[in-house]
């Protein structure tokens, strides 16, 4: 499932490689597990494993398609009262299929990977723009989703272990 980047590849390349390694770990930590093992969480944390896989659909979807290429949100992150529930996407999870957890957070990637492949280069600016003009480049917002992307995997490989003692790769 997970691929090793290729230490030869350039730049474009191995951020996208190092990307999708981090998503397939991701995956690979909620594989197999039921929506009762999703919802689990450990004493200190309200994460869980189906948290993180929604919260990280919407972070793709936020950041390549809505701030970078300037899409609408999508229909299920369109009416939500952010200011209610910071954390919707978290607890709202933990109701959801894990199947349907599970392509929600692929279908996510696999818009990114398209708009990525899209931009000219890696510093083409984003479609959103901030209050003083700032803009963020296709770079940037890679870098940002490794950076998040592995963040939660490391929280991600954690509660798996809670759950069923699964560790490693």
């Amino acid at each position: 499932m997970r691929q090793d980047p290729d230490p030869t590849a350039g730049e474009r390349d191995a951020l996208a490689q190092y990307l999708d390694y981090q998503r397939a770990t991701i995956l690979l930590k909620a594989e197999g597990l039921s929506k009762d093992q999703l919802a689990r969480q450990i004493p200190t944390s309200d994460l869980t494993l189906a948290g993180i896989l929604y919260h990280l659909a919407l972070v793709e979807e936020s950041w390549m398609e809505i701030r970078f290429l300037g899409l609408p949100a999508q229909d299920d992150w369109k009416h939500v009262d952010w200011d209610a529930d910071r954390d919707w996407e978290f607890h709202t999870a933990t109701t959801m299929d894990p199947d349907d957890l599970r392509t929600r957070y692929e279908a996510a990637c696999d818009r990114s990977r398209q708009a990525a492949a899209r931009a000219e280069t890696l510093d083409q600016l984003s479609a959103f723009k901030g209050e003083d003009g700032w803009q963020f480049t296709l770079r940037w917002v890679l870098l940002h989703l490794i950076e998040e992307t592995a963040r939660h995997a490391g929280h991600a490989d954690l509660l798996r272990e809670a759950i069923d003692g699964a560790v490693g790769e």
